[in-house]
């Protein structure tokens, strides 16, 4: 039996992955914004162990999670699931100044990995969108160009996939990959999603859990339990270090 935290998990996807991992009958440990969306995830899947109560918008808000997960003791796998999605129509900006969409999807993933007890897994939640970015580090919170939902969206799941990469390389006892689920129908995807839900979270509760040889690998990116296609700059290193070190520059904590 495996301990599992799971980031944004209150519904969609994240609860998804949850409810297939405590069938399995792990010890599944959730994660809700806000003490309202936690209760009603207890009454939907009163299996959970715990559900952990945080909104990851502000840096000050990210340690605390991280703190109190750390609480609980080592985890056996994470997956960083909690993000926000590409129908805003605006800009929206943080107490820390930050691009709303970025300090939830990248920087939360990002300060969760460096505080939180490091855990044999990591697993981070990409998209197929990230491979339609150029891959450009210049502009990550989207004070400098027009608002565009999609792309920016997409550009955070890129820099998802290229954390996922980076933990790999740096972090050689932990297996860190990263997963695209496909376009399902939760609330961020939408009604007219055409992929099946259960499906999408099916493999990141395998890379997290799973004694297969397929999922016992560091640095891989997935979709349905194969490998998938990684955008190429997501494998540059320079690009890597730079995501790191940005991240650490705005939230004022090293990844060890």
């Amino acid at each position: 039996m495996a301990k599992v935290f799971i980031t944004g998990s209150s519904q969609g996807l994240g609860l998804a992955a949850g409810r297939l991992l405590a069938v399995q009958g792990h010890e599944v440990m959730l994660h809700a914004r806000n003490q309202a969306r936690a209760d009603d995830v207890h009454r939907v899947l009163p299996a959970a162990a715990n559900v952990l109560v945080a909104d990851v918008s502000t840096v000050a808000s990210m340690r605390e999670l991280a703190n109190q997960a750390n609480e609980l003791g080592r985890f056996d796998a994470v997956i960083h699931n909690v993000a926000i999605g590409y129908r805003e129509k605006r800009r929206i900006e943080t107490a820390d100044g930050l691009s709303q969409l970025w300090a939830v999807n990248v920087l939360a993933p990002y300060v969760l990995t460096a505080l939180m007890t490091r855990p044999a897994r990591l697993v981070y939640l990409s998209s197929e969108l990230h491979r339609r970015v150029d891959g450009n580090l210049d502009d990550l919170q989207w004070a400098h160009r027009p608002w565009h939902g999609t792309r920016a969206y997409s550009d955070t799941k890129f820099q998802d996939a290229l954390l996922a990469m980076a933990v790999a390389r740096l972090w050689s006892g932990t297996l860190s990959n990263a997963v695209e689920p496909g376009w399902v129908p939760t609330r961020m995807g939408g009604p007219g999603a055409t992929g099946d839900l259960a499906a999408g979270a099916v493999t990141q509760a395998w890379l997290a859990t799973s004694d297969d040889t397929g999922a016992r690998v560091t640095g891989g990116y997935f979709f349905h339990r194969r490998p998938a296609r990684l955008h190429p700059a997501a494998g540059r290193t320079d690009l890597q270090d730079r995501l790191v070190a940005r991240c650490a520059a705005v939230s004022g904590v090293d990844l060890p």
